[in-house]
Protein backbone atom coordinates (compact mmCIF):
# COMPACT_ATOMS: atom_id res chain seq x y z
CA UNK A 1 0.00 0.00 0.00
CA UNK A 2 1.55 2.92 -1.23
CA UNK A 3 1.04 5.92 1.34
CA UNK A 4 0.66 9.75 1.47
CA UNK A 5 -0.97 12.24 4.44
CA UNK A 6 -3.84 11.56 6.28
CA UNK A 7 -5.96 13.86 8.34
CA UNK A 8 -8.00 12.35 11.11
CA UNK A 9 -10.36 14.83 12.67
CA UNK A 10 -12.66 13.98 15.83
CA UNK A 11 -15.00 15.18 18.64
CA UNK A 12 -17.73 15.16 21.07
CA UNK A 13 -20.95 14.90 19.74
CA UNK A 14 -22.41 18.61 19.39
CA UNK A 15 -18.69 20.23 19.06
CA UNK A 16 -19.73 20.88 15.32
CA UNK A 17 -17.54 18.66 14.05
CA UNK A 18 -19.67 18.45 10.91
CA UNK A 19 -19.29 21.86 9.73
CA UNK A 20 -16.25 22.41 10.36
CA UNK A 21 -15.28 19.09 7.77
CA UNK A 22 -17.41 20.72 4.95
CA UNK A 23 -15.80 24.14 5.43
CA UNK A 24 -12.62 22.28 5.16
CA UNK A 25 -13.29 20.59 2.35
CA UNK A 26 -14.58 23.41 0.49
CA UNK A 27 -10.99 25.21 1.37
CA UNK A 28 -9.06 22.74 1.03
CA UNK A 29 -8.94 20.96 -2.09
CA UNK A 30 -6.09 18.52 -1.34
CA UNK A 31 -8.26 16.88 0.85
CA UNK A 32 -10.92 14.32 0.09
CA UNK A 33 -13.28 12.70 2.60
CA UNK A 34 -12.72 9.52 3.29
CA UNK A 35 -15.85 7.10 3.15
CA UNK A 36 -16.29 4.83 6.14
CA UNK A 37 -17.69 1.00 5.83
CA UNK A 38 -20.88 0.30 8.18
CA UNK A 39 -23.55 -2.58 8.06
CA UNK A 40 -26.47 -0.46 9.16
CA UNK A 41 -29.02 0.29 6.48
CA UNK A 42 -28.77 3.00 4.15
CA UNK A 43 -31.44 6.16 5.32
CA UNK A 44 -33.49 7.43 2.60
CA UNK A 45 -31.40 9.26 -0.23
CA UNK A 46 -27.76 7.20 1.25
CA UNK A 47 -25.99 6.04 -2.03
CA UNK A 48 -23.49 3.02 -1.35
CA UNK A 49 -19.87 4.60 -2.37
CA UNK A 50 -20.83 7.69 -1.53
CA UNK A 51 -22.27 8.34 2.07
CA UNK A 52 -21.00 4.86 3.36
CA UNK A 53 -19.30 1.60 2.18
CA UNK A 54 -22.61 -0.26 2.81
CA UNK A 55 -22.32 -4.22 3.71
CA UNK A 56 -24.40 -7.09 5.39
CA UNK A 57 -23.24 -8.40 8.92
CA UNK A 58 -21.32 -11.39 6.51
CA UNK A 59 -19.51 -9.22 4.51
CA UNK A 60 -17.90 -6.85 7.22
CA UNK A 61 -16.88 -9.66 8.90
CA UNK A 62 -15.24 -11.36 5.97
CA UNK A 63 -13.43 -8.16 5.32
CA UNK A 64 -12.29 -8.40 8.60
CA UNK A 65 -10.75 -11.88 7.99
CA UNK A 66 -9.24 -10.51 4.90
CA UNK A 67 -7.34 -7.89 6.48
CA UNK A 68 -9.31 -5.29 4.77
CA UNK A 69 -9.58 -2.68 7.69
CA UNK A 70 -7.34 0.43 9.24
CA UNK A 71 -9.37 0.28 12.15
CA UNK A 72 -12.83 -1.38 12.78
CA UNK A 73 -15.49 -1.65 15.79
CA UNK A 74 -18.67 -3.13 16.71
CA UNK A 75 -20.17 0.30 17.98
CA UNK A 76 -23.84 -1.28 18.94
CA UNK A 77 -24.46 -5.52 18.41
CA UNK A 78 -24.51 -6.06 14.85
CA UNK A 79 -23.74 -2.62 14.17
CA UNK A 80 -20.00 -2.85 12.72
CA UNK A 81 -18.16 0.27 11.53
CA UNK A 82 -14.88 0.81 9.69
CA UNK A 83 -12.01 2.34 7.41
CA UNK A 84 -11.02 0.35 4.16
CA UNK A 85 -7.04 0.50 3.42
CA UNK A 86 -8.85 0.38 0.20
CA UNK A 87 -10.93 3.67 0.51
CA UNK A 88 -7.24 5.10 1.62
CA UNK A 89 -5.33 4.15 -1.00
CA UNK A 90 -7.90 5.15 -3.28
CA UNK A 91 -7.62 8.94 -2.19
CA UNK A 92 -3.98 8.52 -2.39
CA UNK A 93 -4.23 7.56 -5.90
CA UNK A 94 -5.56 10.35 -6.79
CA UNK A 95 -2.49 12.40 -4.90
CA UNK A 96 -5.06 13.70 -2.27
CA UNK A 97 -5.20 13.45 1.53
CA UNK A 98 -7.93 11.46 2.92
CA UNK A 99 -9.84 13.31 5.45
CA UNK A 100 -11.31 10.78 7.88
CA UNK A 101 -13.75 11.86 10.65
CA UNK A 102 -14.25 9.39 12.83
CA UNK A 103 -14.74 8.39 16.68
CA UNK A 104 -12.45 9.25 19.37
CA UNK A 105 -11.36 5.25 19.77
CA UNK A 106 -11.36 5.09 15.76
CA UNK A 107 -9.46 8.01 15.72
CA UNK A 108 -6.84 7.00 18.39
CA UNK A 109 -6.29 3.53 16.44
CA UNK A 110 -5.56 5.50 13.07
CA UNK A 111 -3.17 7.90 14.29
CA UNK A 112 -1.48 4.78 16.71
CA UNK A 113 -1.07 2.73 13.57
CA UNK A 114 0.10 5.90 10.99
CA UNK A 115 1.55 8.08 13.29
CA UNK A 116 4.31 9.26 11.24
CA UNK A 117 2.10 10.23 8.37
CA UNK A 118 -1.17 11.72 9.75
CA UNK A 119 -2.36 14.68 11.76
CA UNK A 120 -4.85 14.10 14.31
CA UNK A 121 -7.25 17.10 15.03
CA UNK A 122 -9.38 16.96 18.29
CA UNK A 123 -12.06 19.69 18.18
CA UNK A 124 -13.85 20.76 21.58
CA UNK A 125 -16.74 22.70 23.16
CA UNK A 126 -15.70 25.74 24.59
CA UNK A 127 -17.04 24.04 27.82
CA UNK A 128 -19.91 21.18 28.84
CA UNK A 129 -22.50 23.86 29.58
CA UNK A 130 -21.65 25.08 25.93
CA UNK A 131 -21.93 20.94 24.50
CA UNK A 132 -25.22 20.78 26.47
CA UNK A 133 -26.87 23.69 25.00
CA UNK A 134 -26.05 22.79 21.52
CA UNK A 135 -26.82 19.71 21.45
CA UNK A 136 -30.31 21.15 23.20
CA UNK A 137 -30.72 23.34 20.44
CA UNK A 138 -30.97 20.60 17.33
CA UNK A 139 -33.97 19.40 19.41
CA UNK A 140 -33.37 15.59 18.50
CA UNK A 141 -32.58 14.64 22.20
CA UNK A 142 -34.86 13.82 25.17
CA UNK A 143 -33.53 14.39 28.76
CA UNK A 144 -31.82 10.24 28.94
CA UNK A 145 -30.57 10.59 25.68
CA UNK A 146 -28.56 14.12 26.25
CA UNK A 147 -27.40 13.06 29.59
CA UNK A 148 -26.06 10.23 27.80
CA UNK A 149 -24.09 12.43 24.67
CA UNK A 150 -22.63 14.72 27.93
CA UNK A 151 -21.51 11.64 29.81
CA UNK A 152 -19.59 10.16 26.65
CA UNK A 153 -18.43 13.50 26.10
CA UNK A 154 -16.48 13.87 29.00
CA UNK A 155 -15.18 10.52 28.75
CA UNK A 156 -14.01 11.70 25.10
CA UNK A 157 -12.21 15.03 26.25
CA UNK A 158 -10.20 13.40 28.84
CA UNK A 159 -8.65 11.40 25.59
CA UNK A 160 -8.09 14.89 23.47
CA UNK A 161 -4.39 15.31 25.05
CA UNK A 162 -3.46 12.15 22.75
CA UNK A 163 -4.39 14.53 19.83
CA UNK A 164 -1.78 16.32 17.45
CA UNK A 165 -3.81 19.52 17.95
CA UNK A 166 -6.85 20.11 19.78
CA UNK A 167 -9.22 23.31 18.04
CA UNK A 168 -11.19 24.95 20.65
CA UNK A 169 -14.63 25.70 18.17
CA UNK A 170 -15.98 28.65 20.12
CA UNK A 171 -16.17 30.90 16.97
CA UNK A 172 -17.03 29.11 13.86
CA UNK A 173 -14.73 31.67 11.52
CA UNK A 174 -11.87 31.66 14.01
CA UNK A 175 -11.94 27.13 14.31
CA UNK A 176 -12.31 26.79 10.39
CA UNK A 177 -9.31 28.95 10.15
CA UNK A 178 -7.20 27.20 12.95
CA UNK A 179 -8.09 23.86 10.82
CA UNK A 180 -6.91 24.97 7.45
CA UNK A 181 -3.94 26.39 8.94
CA UNK A 182 -3.74 23.07 10.65
CA UNK A 183 -3.91 20.96 7.22
CA UNK A 184 -2.29 23.41 5.17
CA UNK A 185 1.21 23.45 7.40
CA UNK A 186 0.80 19.54 7.67
CA UNK A 187 0.16 19.01 3.86
CA UNK A 188 2.62 21.92 2.65
CA UNK A 189 0.16 24.43 1.19
CA UNK A 190 -0.02 27.80 2.36
CA UNK A 191 -1.27 29.41 4.76
CA UNK A 192 -4.96 31.12 3.78
CA UNK A 193 -7.49 32.67 5.79
CA UNK A 194 -10.95 33.29 4.72
CA UNK A 195 -13.30 36.22 5.14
Amino acid sequence: MSTGKIIIITAPSGSGKTTLVKRLLANCPQLEFSISACTRQPRVGEQHGKDYYFYTEEEFKKLIEEDAFIEWEMVYTGKYYGTLKSELQRIWDKQKSPLVDIDVQGALAISDKYHNISRSIFIEAPSIDVLRQRLLQRGSENEHSLEERISKAKLELTFAPRFDRIVINENLETATNELINVVEEFTGRREVSIS
